[in-house]
């Protein structure tokens, strides 16, 4: 397959600056460490800290590199001023170095945003675009951390919907007096439960701030506005709802499952006992 780099999607004009994002999601956590070991690069990374790469030679970026891409410990990757062709190059190579992502060149989560600096317009933030007047790193990355928040969202968004399908088809069968549903498989249903709910709290950092933010009023403004308009929130406290809504039906089926075992065992029991009384008359006839 041919690749063509591509150096043009940062457009300047006299007064304006242009900076284009477009995010995924892999389909799980990305060992940032491990990645760097095999990378060749030295320093350790803290959960919320993300590797920022040059997408050509897999180098730790630098700030004269105007493309970028930014990897998170939880499976989120951004592209900045990437096109289509290096972002393709970058996810056909990146598996070599990261075993996890074999196989997920195919990526169904995805966010793009748009970030113009613009010395002559007020400052702005929309769904997909925001503008300010200077130009401040802090901003590419707030908005890399919050749109890569969002696939991930979406990504556990998706898996819990399809969690939920099953527990209904379970539902319309207890509602036809059946329950199959083996042990081996109630636990399968609630380690899937309990891995969105660590996920979206340990992992994604839903209610984390960069640190950033603490320091940088405008920083702050922008990803508490950004975090509003991408409903982080309100997606986290909807995943932590049908989670625990999950969790009390797995409850249920758990304690209809364990009702039904100990009716059988009772059942065993008292069978055990007729025959010993059956047997105990026919000895007793035979004695006579």
């Amino acid at each position: 397959m041919r690749y063509e780099s591509s150096h043009v999607s940062r457009s300047r004009t006299e007064h304006m600056e242009l900076f284009n994002f477009k995010a995924f999601a892999f389909g799980g956590e990305l060992d940032l460490n491990r990645l760097a070991v095999r990378l060749g690069i030295t320093r350790k990374y803290r959960w919320e800290e993300p590797m920022k790469l040059n997408p050509l030679t897999f180098a730790l970026a630098t700030g004269s590199d105007t493309e970028r891409v930014y990897l998170y410990y939880f499976g989120g990757v951004v592209f900045l001023n990437c096109s289509g062709d290096l972002i393709a190059r970058f996810l056909d190579s990146i598996p070599q170095y990261a075993e996890s992502l074999k196989g997920q060149i195919q990526l169904p989560y995805r966010e793009e945003y748009r970030l113009e600096i613009d010395t002559e317009r007020e400052p702005a933030i929309t769904n997909d675009c925001a503008v300010m007047p200077r130009y401040n790193l802090a901003f590419l990355d707030i908005i890399c951390f919050v749109i890569a928040k969002s696939v991930a969202l979406e990504r556990i968004e998706e898996r819990i919907d399809v969690v939920f399908d099953e527990v209904e088809g379970l539902i319309s069968n207890l509602g036809k007096g059946r329950l199959e549903l083996p042990d081996r498989d109630m636990a399968r249903l609630a380690s899937s439960i309990l891995s969105f709910k660590f996920t979206s709290i340990a992992h994604i950092m839903v209610l984390d701030k960069p640190e950033i933010t603490w320091d940088n009023p405008e920083a702050d403004r922008l990803y508490l506005t950004m975090a509003s308009l991408f409903e982080l929130n309100q997606r986290y406290q909807e995943i932590k709802h049908k989670s625990e809504t999950l969790l009390d039906m797995t409850d249920v089926f758990s304690s209809l499952s364990h009702a039904r075992r100990s009716a059988r065992l009772e059942w065993i029991i008292i069978i055990l006992i007729a025959i010993e009384i059956v047997i105990y008359l026919m000895q007793l006839y035979r004695g006579h």
